[in-house]
């Protein structure tokens, strides 16, 4: 029983299922392994070992009485961004460190409701607000295949948990690459949906039109079984889109490989900061396709250059409105002895949010203040609808489109890049979010540091079980997700 954290979501349903193992044992397995090796890798900012023992024991009685789910009695890690009834949830934030929510997120309820076991909240980038989980008020989080590096952000501490066996699966969020820059980062697969897919009831907001909650795993199929449980119509979102599910499962192998026209724009393999490493395995992973049966076209996305200014102008500014909220007063930190009202709204946030929030709040609010909203919010809104209707039109000719996830593997832990060269790192992700498309991140091999690398297949919309299903048979066609960092070898 010492290697459960190897078997895929699959084998472990079917092992709760003919009681091979039941939810207490594999619990804690693995709350063994998260006391043992997350002192290095310091994914976890809760662990909810009590609740999760509890939750265990109920999913062990739902399968002894023949009505589980099929993911009942599989534990999960929560981004530290979704709503825990009881729990602390912090948004890896100050402001909110003694924030425990009187409710749950709809992703959390509904991960309940299907019997899954939560093992506790990781971290992140504070607001979800930074590329390298660095930016958390709970200090940084380690890449498990190198601890000296990052694990990539905002998700960071959701890719690192999975990626050091720590959790099977894990829930986090996207705004500008949020899930596949951390998957690329880590070795995993993550698919970000499309815009509505996922309710953002209860997930914390940075920009409320580019948020977007999806599964972290090893494998597409592992994603295919969160995706699942969490996606569908939420009356509880207005932006939750009432369109039917698909059995994410069940169409795993519902696209054929032989015949897809993915589309290479070479826009993006012309990148001046674009890692020689990092290209190379990208396109080995392609002329695999090619292999496969896929027909690669090479395309134009003329907007590129405009991804970058586009989105820093559009996420600050709903940050900016979304993060007024925080201000001492209803719930959060508060400052000590206030002299006045002015004096607790500054001194609140001014020391309750981070160098990077406040950063973004700031260009933000400039873009919507009077004289400027015009110039700057109104034009990059314009620029947004061009984006979107330059993929629409690449659709037109292309099934899936082709890019690196990230120019670069990950970087180390205080390498104190500046603001616009971490912004420049998001060149390959931002625009999905900016047109509302799904996208997901597969491993495909490492750079000369043994880092790894991903390579992003971006989907026209609702086109999720298209994107699990390419990347699901090219992964039984190789073994890049099934590889392991050598702390995840570690049996405790």
């Amino acid at each position: 029983m010492t290697d459960l954290h190897r078997l895929s979501i699959r084998e472990l349903s079917e092992g709760l299922k003919q009681a091979q193992f039941s939810s207490r044992e594999l619990t804690e397995h693995y709350l063994k392994r998260i006391a043992h090796i997350d002192p290095k890798v310091k994914s976890y900012v809760t662990v909810t070992a009590e609740q999760a023992l509890a939750e265990a024991d109920a999913a062990d009685a739902a399968l002894k009485a023949g009505n589980a789910h099929a993911l009942a009695g599989i534990p999960l890690a929560h981004k530290d961004i979704f709503c825990t009834q009881g729990i602390k949830t912090t948004a890896g934030s100050k402001i909110l460190d003694n924030f425990i929510s009187p409710y749950d997120a709809t992703v959390v309820a509904k991960a309940k409701a299907a019997g899954l076991v939560t093992l506790g909240k990781v971290n992140m980038d504070e607001f979800a607000m930074g590329s390298t989980s660095e930016n958390s008020y709970f200090g940084a989080t380690s890449n498990p295949w190198a601890l000296d590096r990052v694990p990539g952000g905002s998700s960071g501490g959701s890719a690192a948990a999975v990626a050091a066996d720590l959790a099977p699966i894990a829930t986090g969020t996207d705004t500008g690459g949020s899930i596949r820059q951390p998957a690329s980062f880590c070795g995993l697969t993550g698919l970000k949906p499309t815009y509505g897919r996922v309710s953002r009831f209860g997930m914390i907001a940075y920009a409320s039109s580019l948020d977007q909650g999806g599964p972290m795993a090893r494998s597409a199929a592992d994603c295919a079984y969160l995706m699942n449980v969490i996606a569908g119509h939420d009356s509880k979102d207005s932006t939750s889109v009432n369109k039917d599910v698909d059995d994410y499962v069940a169409k795993l192998n519902g696209t054929a490989v032989k015949g897809l026209r993915i589309g290479i724009p070479k826009q993006y393999f012309n990148v001046a900061g674009l890692d020689a490493d990092v290209k190379a395995r990208v396109e080995e992973s392609l002329k695999k396709l090619e292999e496969m049966g896929a027909i690669l076209v090479e395309i134009d996305l003329n907007m590129t250059e405009a991804y970058v200014p586009t989105y820093y102008l559009i996420a600050p500014a709903e940050a900016s409105s979304n993060l007024s909220r925080y201000d001492g007063v209803r719930y959060g930190y508060r400052c000590d002895n206030p002299k006045d009202i002015l004096d607790l709204y500054k001194r609140s946030r001014s020391e309750g949010f981070g160098a990077e929030v406040q950063r973004r709040i700031l260009i933000g609010t400039y873009a919507l203040s009077a004289g400027y909203y015009d110039a700057y919010y109104v034009k990059a809104q314009k620029v947004r609808r061009l984006i979107q209707q330059d993929f629409l039109k690449a659709f037109e000719n292309v099934d899936v489109i082709a890019a690196p996830s990230a120019p670069t593997t990950a970087y180390k832990i205080g390498a104190n890049l500046s603001p616009n060269e971490m912004y420049l790192g998001d060149i390959y992700t931002l625009a999905v979010n900016l047109a509302g498309l799904p996208a997901i991140n597969a491993p495909v091999g490492f750079d000369k540091d043994s880092l790894p690398v991903g390579l992003q297949l971006i989907g026209n919309y609702w086109s999720e079980s298209q994107l699990l299903s390419i990347v699901h048979q090219y992964q039984q066609n190789t073994d890049w997700h099934t590889k392991r960092a050598a702390i995840a070898e570690e049996n405790v």
